[in-house]
């Protein structure tokens, strides 16, 4: 019970700061900042958001598609509508209770299918381990090919947390401050290797190198890779593009969309679905490239409406067709049995 307990609140934590940093955003704005974001919204090209929506769902069906290769190793065939609305499913959830979802998609692929549960989630984790090392990569090639400005934004900020403008002083001090914690961690790791939180950790990174390595293990390993290229350009596309709605981003190129998608995924971790940090995240970034707040604020509210309202419609059905699709099997069992009697 109090497990329970804890865990709602956990969550409930989450999204409660989530309807915070919306009501913060709407609020903090000056008049002038909620005309111009007014603006944005109301002079928007929406006929563009038609292709967004649509690479939108070729990313999730390409998901689907590579989470079944990840299955083939196992034996498992699963059809692939039944995996993409168990994707769906899973995001919808996700939307409310982060990471239930995926557990809610394994559960319900594995009664539909008749799949070992416990495997089928074990393709979910290598897949997730598997997402996230794409991740740092895509980070990492972000600031690559925008080093200078990157760079240049890094050095503004050093010199207002220094307040002096002595950058080298400031190096010096995170410097210290990195080897110091670094120092620590070695420690406690040694002083207490069998520490629950060390062991969870060493299990995670031991889980992150052999998720990696079972890749090699696939039949189509190239379809595999060509099908996580495809999400992640889905991706890029659906901002780059998003960026023509609005006149005040229209000039953006793919650089800025490429610092969009780095930062804006960590809103999702931040709150569920991103509800409020998404649009904050975004701004922020924008600021970077000389986008006002306001435009900023826009830009953000439009795309994450428009993921979110694919993921509440798509996944409602997907809700629907898999309560159907059990309902019509359930019938058809019955009429056999009756037939054999």
């Amino acid at each position: 019970m109090q497990k329970k307990i804890i865990t709602f609140l956990k969550y409930g934590v989450f999204t409660i700061a989530g309807i915070l940093l919306v009501w913060w955003q709407l609020s903090s704005m000056t008049p002038e900042e909620t005309a111009e974001f007014r603006l944005a919204i109301k002079s928007a090209n929406y006929y563009l958001l038609i292709p967004v929506f649509i690479m939108a769902i070729l990313s999730h069906l390409s998901r689907s598609l590579r989470w079944k290769l990840l299955m083939e190793p196992l034996g498992f065939k699963p059809a692939t509508q039944t995996v993409f609305a168990s994707v769906m499913l899973g995001y919808l959830i996700n939307s409310f209770i982060p990471r239930l979802g995926e557990i809610v998609k394994c559960t319900v692929l594995s009664k539909k299918e008749k799949l070992e549960v416990d495997k089928v989630l074990g393709t979910v984790i290598i897949e997730r381990i598997f997402d996230m090392f794409c991740y740092i990569l895509f980070i990492l090639f972000s600031v690559l090919i925008q080093i200078d400005l990157v760079g240049g934004y890094f050095k503004k900020a050093l010199n207002s947390f220094t307040y002096s403008g002595n950058i080298t002083r400031g190096i010096q001090a995170i410097s210290g401050l990195f080897l110091l914690i670094l120092m620590i961690i070695i420690f406690l790791v040694r002083k207490y290797p069998q520490h629950t939180v060390i062991v969870k950790v060493r299990h995670f990174l031991k889980g992150m190198l052999t998720g990696f390595i079972s890749i090699k293990k696939l039949k189509h390993r190239k379809l595999f890779i060509f099908h996580t290229i495809f999400i992640w350009a889905m991706y890029l596309l659906q901002i780059y593009i998003g960026f023509q709605v609005i006149e005040g981003t229209a000039h953006l190129g793919i650089k800025a969309a490429c610092a969009i998608l780095s930062l804006a995924t960590l809103s999702m971790i931040a709150t569920p679905g991103g509800l409020g940090s998404f649009p904050v995240f975004v701004m922020q970034t924008l600021l970077i490239y000389h986008v006002s707040a306001p435009t900023g604020k826009a830009f953000g509210w439009l795309m994450w409406g428009v993921t979110t309202s694919i993921i509440l419609i798509v996944g409602v059905m997907s809700m629907i067709y898999l309560f159907y699709k059990n309902k019509n099997k359930d019938e058809a069992n019955t009429s056999d049995t009756k037939q054999d009697i």
